[in-house]
Formats: C-alpha cells, structure tokens, sequence
C-alpha cells in the first residue's frame, strides 16, 4: 500500500513540487478549518461514492466549500443513484480508512476500477492541498500536477462543471 512516506517517495522521485504540513488527524472539513489548513489554498473534500448496483466506484474531489447535491449528483456523470462506499470498499480500493479519503488514494487502485471526477473549478489551481493517505498531513501542490499523477497512474478522470 502507498502511504504517506511513499507519496512523499513518489513525489520527489518525479521532481513534483509540493510542500508538506503535518497536524493532529482531522476527520472534518471543520476539523481542518479549526487548525487553520484551509487557509493555505484549495483543500479538497473527498466523497467515495458507489453507483446503485455497488459496480462502479467514484472518487469526487471538489473545493471544501462546495456543497453536493447526492440526491442529483449521479446526473452530471450518467450514472444510476449514488450512495457513499463502505469502510470495506474503500480499504479495497483506496488502501485507506474513513477520515483519510484522498484524491492520492487512487495510486492504490491496482485494477484502476475508480473513476475520479474533479470539479472543474480546480483546473488552474496553483495550491492545491490533499492528505498524502493519511489524515495527520496536508500536502499542497498544483493541480495540474495531481492531476498528471492521477492520469500516469491509469485512472478514468472527469473534468465536470458543477
């Protein structure tokens, strides 16, 4: 399983620039608030989400602030309704528990079976800030370049217009 010490690897390794914050765990986009993190850049809130059979996963990353809509979202990707994943499906596909959902995650997904749909008002962000898998640290870092390690790594992604 990638962890926190092998994002930090992964992305000196790639020569990615990044900076690093380490805090107490946060569950909580309020959490995050409380310490100050969200004050840095665009932090990222995560939502796992399962289509209505539970055969297609989603990994929604969008800015803190923005407010989803579950009852309706399944209408900007065509999917059938959807419903948050379970704690069992989100250690097999992500290798993370609750509290530590990261876009990050994906990188664990060795049958590329998560589609990530990015809001579209995170293209262009300079910061950027995601758990390295592990909700003790906040990394920061372009979206362009999340994105391409998203993309590298074999994933669907989906750029949608909230």
């Amino acid at each position: 399983m990638i962890g926190k010490k092998e994002i930090y690897e992964l992305l000196n390794d790639a020569q990615i620039p990044y900076e690093s914050m380490e805090h107490e765990a946060v569950y909580t986009m309020e959490e995050m608030d409380c310490l100050g993190i969200t004050k840095k850049g665009t932090v990222c809130k995560n939502l796992f989400l399962r289509d209505a059979k539970g055969k297609k996963h989603y990994l929604f990353c969008v800015p803190e602030e923005r407010k989803i809509e579950l009852k309706t979202l399944h209408e900007k990707i065509g999917s059938t309704k959807l419903s948050f994943a379970s704690a069992e499906r989100l250690e097999k596909y992500l290798g993370v528990q609750q509290g530590c959902v990261s876009p990050l995650g994906i990188l664990n997904d060795e049958v590329r079976n998560v589609t990530v749909i990015f809001d579209s008002v995170l293209l262009g962000e300079a910061q950027v800030g995601v758990h390295p898998n592990d909700n003790t640290a906040t990394i920061w870092l372009s979206f362009e370049n999340l994105y391409r390690l998203i993309r590298e790594h074999g994933n669907e992604v989906e750029i949608v217009v909230f």
